[in-house]
């Protein structure tokens, strides 16, 4: 490749944080490419609706905000690709992105892949995953109407979950390891008051019975260590996140789960990588800071780019 052919900045991921740090990109006027794996749009996708994105007072769905983003990001020229991210490598000031297909060159690189749902690790789970077991009630709420639902967590995303499964289902019971719920106490509010919905305390799932579909779920209470059995045609998990960051784990500094490193400019560990949004380690996941976050690292990054240039004169991205 020559030196045209090598992009100032690689972005890994196309959530909300990811849209952000392409279209400030752009906007910089750095020669940028965004890789994702399976389509923009990230976690937020799963929302039926989004009430606290500034801007829509009536709420939007999580697929129109991030479409809307996708063509922001577009219009001003970036270049989106369908791959998968399989690993980096440094040489020198340059760093290779490979995927599948391709291997990109660039001078840094954005971090922001997201997060997968995480699993309960119990028998049934996965033999019966598609098959009543589902982790995104946006995707698969209405195949549950008239069923008895459980849902398993006790935060924002499981108990927003019940209430909005509570639209399809006969009855949703929230199951959750403690005495109460960790969730926002509106959220909290809206699921007490509804009368489908029903708070199981201190129990876990220790697994998952049905033949072709699921049929009830196994529980333990973690006090009395009394088991029970709910029957329900459906088990939404909700218990967290695995940050997409194993790739990345020779590269950059990590935590205990998994999630980067940074400081408050989005730099990681290593030169020229930078991350941001809910792969990051940080004590607040929602859509308008992955974005803030997004536009920081694209602010960090460009001004590493330029210093390796030697073209780097303080750009100020204030406006």
């Amino acid at each position: 490749m020559t030196d045209n052919n090598i992009y100032d900045i690689i972005i890994i991921g196309g959530g909300p944080a990811g849209l952000t740090a392409g279209m400030y990109a752009c906007r910089g006027e750095m020669r940028a490419l965004l890789i994702e794996k399976a389509g923009s749009g990230g976690q937020i996708l799963m929302a039926e609706l989004v009430e606290n994105y500034p801007g829509f007072p009536e709420g939007i769905s999580g697929y129109e905000l991030t479409d809307k983003m996708k063509k922001q990001a577009e219009k001003f020229g970036l270049d989106i690709r369908m791959e998968e991210v399989k690993g980096i490598v440094r040489a020198g000031m340059e760093i290779t992105v490979i995927t599948e297909k391709w291997k990109y060159r660039c001078l840094a690189v954005i971090m922001a892949a997201g997060a997968n749902p995480r699993k309960l690790g119990v028998p049934g789970e996965d033999e019966l995953r598609g098959r009543g077991v589902s982790y995104c009630a946006t995707c698969d709420g209405p195949f549950f109407r008239d069923k008895k639902i459980v849902v398993i967590g006790g935060g924002n995303s499981a108990v927003h979950e019940a209430v909005f499964l509570s639209k399809f289902g006969r009855s949703v019971k929230l199951i959750h390891r403690r005495s109460r719920l960790r969730a926002t106490k509106i959220l909290q509010k809206t699921f007490f008051t509804n009368e489908k919905t029903e708070f199981v305390k201190d129990s876990i799932v220790i697994g998952i019975n049905g033949k072709d579909m699921v049929e009830s779920v196994l529980l333990k209470n973690v006090k009395t260590g009394e088991k029970s059995k709910i029957n329900c045609g459906g088990i939404f998990v909700a218990v967290g996140v695995i940050p997409n960051s194993k790739f990345l784990k020779e590269n950059v500094e990590i935590d205990e789960k998994g999630y980067i490193i940074t400081d408050n400019d989005m730099k990681t560990s290593a030169d020229g990588i930078f991350a941001c949004g809910d792969v990051r380690k940080k004590t607040m996941r929602q859509v308008i800071n992955a974005c803030g976050e997004g536009a920081q690292a694209v602010y960090s990054a460009q001004e590493y780019v330029e210093e390796l240039k030697g073209i780097s004169y303080g750009k100020d991205f204030s406006v």
